[in-house]
């Protein structure tokens, strides 16, 4: 390894607060009712990107009260928390294969070409909706060219905990489509 890579390595992470202005951005597009997200904290080293986030579902959007977290929840959830950390490594560019995006760019992609690939859960112990957190990983992101279309593909994982030892987990593969 070049001193260079050691030192980029052993690189303090970036570390940025909740943006509460971007945060209501990138919750514009779902029902007032659905906005699941309150606060998301986006680190990164060494080209991962990682954000600590806290949930509240007050009350279900499609269902009466099942008493836990469920899977329509968990993946709603995991789209606001992967929208936020996406948007705000535009934003403060840290993931490479997105530094020519600007956030125009960001939200003319974020509902059209942002795609859920493959979706994996874990449901170790249940999860009080009512308040929760939660993480996502960002763990490799790689750029295609399948045909000469532009693509990218993120894999990801997740989880989710609450102070009473509920806990899911999972890990989901993104791909966008007419990316930078």
């Amino acid at each position: 390894m070049s001193a260079e890579a050691a030192v980029h390595l052993d690189s303090p992470p970036r570390e940025f607060e909740s943006d509460d202005e971007l945060l209501v951005q990138v919750l514009r597009p779902y029902k007032a009712n659905c906005t699941y997200l309150k606060s998301a904290a986006v680190s990164s080293r060494s080209g991962c990107v990682t954000a600590q986030c806290e949930f509240s579902i007050p009350e279900s959007c499609y269902i009466d009260d099942t008493g836990h977290l469920n899977a329509v929840e968990v993946n709603i959830s995991y789209n606001q928390m992967m929208y936020y950390a996406l948007a705000k490594s535009v934003k403060e560019g840290l993931l490479k294969d997105f530094t020519s995006w600007t956030l125009d760019d960001y939200w003319r992609h974020q509902l059209p070409d942002i795609l859920i690939a493959r979706f994996g859960g874990n449901f170790r112990r249940p999860i009080n909706a009512r308040s929760f957190s939660g993480e996502i990983e960002f763990l490799s992101v790689e750029r295609r060219s399948p045909g000469g279309n532009p693509l990218i593909v993120a894999d990801t994982s997740y989880r989710y905990w609450d102070s009473a030892g509920g806990r899911c987990d999972g890990d989901v593969k993104l791909a966008i489509v007419n990316g930078p």
